[in-house]
């Protein structure tokens, strides 16, 4: 059995000690600490040495108490401080061994070595921390182990020892697939746009408000100010985005090794993780709008596990690249051809300029309503510059939706300003389902969902073709569920088992659970 690195122990007691001083600096920002001075100070002193001391006491017997260690067929893990817990992770159910180190990690040469399995939200074992050295010897001893518990479950039984070997050698050879270049990764700072942040820049406005807002009354009217505002906040957005991405994925690379992926990432945290190829869940390409400009794409990989560092759990396999190099390599992983979108019917665009519509309405009617009572000209009329826009905008929400049924895939496409496309193996479907909201029903419109176990599937991020006919959308959920059970009766039981096959045969395709379930 292998013990932590002694370092260990240093480090999370000052984790523990950083994450304490947060909490005595509100008190102390409150004033209810130290409030009473003289002994009621040395008492709350001495309580703050004696839980400093406990921290290091507590990583000591932490540091004690776990073991790991890597037997033919599994990872065993030991730890727990007041009760002790063993476990056992098979090498075929790991999806992902990750590194990663944060640049005080670095110096001090330690790293986190983090396991993902199938399904998991979150990671099955974490070993904080080892010795750098270490840490790539167990990410590449797991990846070599998974890789033969793999072959000795599908190969003959009659094969012997020495193409066991052979084999051993012939997959460790490494090809590089893509390392992002100094003009691809300018290039990514300037087109990624991450909308998620904004809510950040709703935090930090209370901070700002009043000086803004006294600098708005005095720069001009509200329908001058409001757009400039609004590009304000969108260029602080990207800006903030641009700067994430490069950090994130500077010095990107990907390494094919056998059967797996690999990358490694990342300026100020580190990090470095494998892509297995047998339990590739799903291949999404996704566009944003300035991207499809320039004729640049990115490319994820979904499995079942979680992904450290990576948004929504998906692992990037190529974070930016020109669109052709992009699906070159997407077809690498899964050869889908060249699909044929079929798009919703025409009358889809209806709905769409009607629920543009609405939220136009809305905005102008609230604009007026506060235009009413405030002192302050708004000039809510404005607004309905915006009418003429609405078709234009429903239509291109129509055009960049789509789905195509390929020989071995399903692949769907939805997203004007940030276009996903997504392609999935029939034999990696989970199930089918058909949905219809109230609106869709007056248009006998549907959407059907392509449920897999990949890591967008954990967050609601399924495979959708949108707004289809409602016949249509049962059509092609038979005929989805017809492709699968083929794709499943083609494969061999050592595939199934390679590929960790889990769809049950007698799996429902229209949203309700097996009997039995």
């Amino acid at each position: 059995m292998t013990t932590l690195h002694p370092l260990s122990i240093p480090y999370r007691a000052a984790q523990r000690v950083w994450q304490f001083a947060g909490f005595l600096v509100i008190f102390a920002f409150s004033g209810t600490l130290f409030a009473g001075g003289g002994l009621e100070g040395l008492a709350v002193g001495g309580l703050v040495a004696a839980s400093l001391v406990a921290a290091v006491v507590w990583e000591v017997l932490y540091y004690q108490r776990f073991e790991y260690d890597l037997t033919e067929t599994t990872f065993d893990l030991r730890s727990g401080v007041l009760s002790t817990r063993d476990r056992e992770i098979p090498y075929r159910r790991v999806q992902n061994v990750s590194i990663s180190r944060n640049v005080v990690q670095r110096v001090l040469g330690i790293a986190e070595v983090t396991l993902e399995t199938a399904g998991g939200s979150s990671a099955e074992a974490q070993l904080r921390y080892v010795d750098v050295e270490e840490a790539d010897r167990l990410q590449n001893e797991i990846g070599r182990r998974k890789r033969r518990v793999a072959r000795s479950e599908s190969d003959e039984a009659d094969r012997d020892a020495a193409s066991d070997d052979e084999r051993d050698v012939e997959t460790e050879e490494a090809e590089q697939l893509f390392a992002i270049s100094d003009r691809e990764l300018t290039m990514l700072g300037l087109v990624s746009i991450d909308l998620r942040l904004l809510p950040m820049l709703t935090v930090l406005a209370p901070l700002f408000g009043p000086a803004v807002a006294e600098q708005v009354v005095l720069a001009g009217p509200m329908f001058v100010v409001a757009p400039l505002a609004a590009i304000a906040i969108y260029a602080l957005t990207a800006l903030a985005s641009g700067v994430l991405a490069v950090t994130n994925y500077y010095d990107f690379t990907l390494v094919r090794t056998g059967d797996e992926l690999r990358y490694d990432r990342g300026l100020l945290q580190r990090y470095s993780g494998t892509i297995p190829l047998s339990k590739v869940q799903t291949v999404s390409l996704a566009e944003n709008l300035l991207q499809r400009v320039v004729g640049y794409a990115s490319l994820s990989i979904e499995t079942a596990g979680s992904s450290p560092g990576q948004a929504g759990g998906s692992q990037s396999a190529v974070p930016l690249a020109k669109r052709e190099r992009v699906i070159d390599l997407a077809q690498s992983v899964e050869r889908f051809g060249d699909p044929s979108f079929e798009r919703p019917p025409k009358r889809a665009r209806i709905r769409y300029v009607a629920r543009y519509s609405i939220v136009l309405a809305v905005l102008v009617g609230a604009a007026f309503l506060a235009d009413r009572a405030t002192a302050t000209q708004l000039y809510w009329y404005a607004l309905l510059g915006a009418v003429p826009l609405i078709p234009v905008a429903a239509h291109l929400k129509w055009r960049n939706l789509g789905y195509a049924l390929c020989e071995d895939h399903v692949v769907t496409r939805s997203g004007f300003w940030n276009r996903t496309t997504t392609v999935v193996p029939y034999y990696r479907v989970q199930t089918v389902l058909d949905s219809q909201t109230i609106f869709q029903r007056r248009r006998d419109l549907a959407t059907l969902t392509i449920d897999t176990a990949g890591s967008r599937s954990l967050t609601g991020q399924d495979a959708q073709a949108i707004d289809i006919d409602v016949g249509l959308a049962a059509e092609l959920r038979e005929e989805i569920a017809s492709r699968l059970q083929d794709s499943l009766a083609e494969r061999t039981p050592a595939e199934d088992r390679l590929f960790d096959v889990d769809a049950a045969p007698d799996a429902r395709f229209d949203g309700t659970p097996s009997p039995g379930e």
